[in-house]
């Protein structure tokens, strides 16, 4: 018997592979979406899986909530559409906000998850974590996506990357970067700041790799180094970028993610 009583799979979600081989489920950063998240590495990482990716709500084609989200509705939610998806297991590969929401969804479904991999991410904010979030969420309330993205680029993009594009093309990556704000991040950023998985941690039994961003300003390292530690017989690997692998380095990261996902046949 599951865990907990899924609902119904109302959130949109991306499917992708074969039908076939093991399954992957994806869980995406606030303020993005699944393509916005994956984008560089969806194909990579259907190949021989069956990846399906679910939009939280304000994010793709998933309408944005009335209320403030709720960390097991969203993770039952995740859940929920991979199992409509036809995937009874699966692994869980869960961004930034979405490690927390997959440690969740793992905690409240062990029988469904076989594997977990967490990127860039936490288990509860840190000072420093929450006083970046506050003002995001700050700025994304006011609907000036411009503005988000301003704030965002320098703490999302290690110095070397920031440094390294001519001006023409910071630009251009802001300008892109702001078109692609989700509708529901001000609900995202609410749920960032709430976020605290730490009592699931211990309870965890699947294979786990924390990927961690070492120049990573919005997810420090410190918070990728106490989930490695406090997960049984969790990975830590490290990756050179900021908060954004899959902008400065999609084919290694990808790498990462299913090179440790074959070597346990999940």
């Amino acid at each position: 018997m599951p865990a907990h009583t899924l609902p119904e799979a109302t959130y949109a979600r991306t499917v992708l592979g074969s039908g076939s081989g093991p399954g992957l489920v994806l869980t995406h950063g606030a303020g993005s979406s699944i393509a916005g998240t994956y984008g560089p590495i969806l194909e990579g990482l259907a190949a021989g899986r069956t990846v399906v990716g679910v939009d939280y709500p304000g994010s793709g084609d998933t309408p944005r909530s009335t209320t403030p989200l709720d960390i097991d509705e969203v993770a039952d939610q995740l859940v929920a559409a991979a199992v409509a998806e036809g995937l009874e297991t699966f692994a869980l590969h869960g961004y930034s906000l979405g490690s927390p929401v997959a440690i969740r969804a793992a905690a409240r479904h062990p029988e469904r998850v076989t594997a977990l991999v967490l990127t860039a991410t936490m288990a509860h904010p840190n000072n420093q974590q929450a006083l970046t979030i506050h003002m995001w969420g700050k700025l994304a309330a006011t609907g000036d996506r411009r503005l988000v993205s301003e704030f965002l680029f320098p703490h999302a993009l290690s110095p070397q990357a920031i440094e390294a594009m001519p001006a023409k093309q910071l630009e251009e990556v802001i300008t892109y970067a702001a078109a692609e704000v989700a509708d529901g991040t001000p609900e995202h950023a609410d749920l960032a700041s709430r976020i605290d998985v730490r009592d699931d941690l211990a309870a965890i039994r699947v294979p786990t790799l924390v990927i961690s961003t070492t120049a990573d300003h919005i997810a420090p390292p410190a918070l990728h180094r106490h989930l490695a530690d406090s997960i049984p017989g969790a990975q830590l690997t490290e990756i050179p970028t900021g908060h954004l692998p899959m902008v400065e380095s999609p084919e290694e990261w990808q790498y990462l993610i299913t090179n440790f996902l074959a070597k346990h046949n999940a």
